[in-house]
């Protein structure tokens, strides 16, 4: 299936285990591969910016809802603004500072990724394209809605139809 993978989603792919592993992970899950296609400069990365969202406001998020991630709506229920205090704590100590120690990379990937890259494939095939590119990716994570890719979608504010369309205008000006 990789040979069908365009050099920008292959890149992803590869970047996802990096995200995985600074999140702390034991395995690559579909948030990680969602938040890798969309820190590149493929169709995934253009569809969110005409969402109004990058990919680095999109990694925050996923950061905030791994598991042993700092609950943000707990904080701001008793005044905390945790954006706010991880800027501060990031500009003193570095990026990531508050999510501990990184893991090693992890190598496998948990089926939710797995069923990512699968539909990332059925869409290429629905829409009769013969590359997979991130936008398939981004796609998949919007078909996959008990995934942990769509769920950092949606504490984005994005609505599916809204990613649909905007992947769609997003080849369409690269075309």
């Amino acid at each position: 299936m990789f040979e069908r993978f365009t050099k920008d989603a292959r890149a992803a792919v590869t970047r996802a285990q990096d995200e995985a592993g600074a999140l702390g992970a034991d395995r690559i899950g579909s948030v990680h591969v969602l938040v890798a296609a969309v820190s590149g400069s493929g169709p995934a990365a253009e569809a969110l910016r005409r969402c109004g969202v990058d990919g680095e406001g999109l990694r925050r998020l996923a950061r905030d809802q791994a598991p042993g991630g700092i609950d943000a709506t707990a904080l701001s229920s008793i005044g905390v603004d945790l954006a706010a205090v991880r800027d501060q704590v990031e500009s003193t100590f570095g990026e990531g500072a508050l999510d501990g120690a990184p893991a090693t990379r992890p190598r496998a990937f948990a089926p939710d990724a797995k069923k990512l890259l699968e539909v990332a494939l059925r869409e290429a095939v629905r829409l009769r394209h013969r590359r997979i590119d991130t936008g398939h990716l981004l796609l998949a994570a919007v078909r996959l809605s008990d995934s942990s890719a769509h769920r950092v979608l949606s504490a984005a504010g994005l609505d599916d139809e809204a990613v649909r369309s905007a992947v769609a205008s997003a080849w369409a000006a690269a075309a």
